[in-house]
């Protein structure tokens, strides 16, 4: 095999349908809200365990 075939040839690799682009981009969606979701509650979690005084300490 000539070496400059090679090389103007694409590399497939693995070609994805699209019925599992979407599938892939609507698990991607569904993994972002759940860390967004987790994110906002750590949050809510921290603020109300610190207690509403968190303002008023002295610097």
């Amino acid at each position: 095999m000539d070496v400059n075939a090679m090389a103007d040839e694409e590399p497939r690799g693995v070609v994805l349908t699209d019925e599992q682009k979407r599938r892939r981009r609507s698990r991607s969606v569904a993994l972002g809200l759940v860390l967004g979701a987790l994110v906002v509650l750590f949050y809510v979690v921290t603020v109300f365990k610190m207690g509403g005084n968190v303002a008023n300490r002295p610097l």
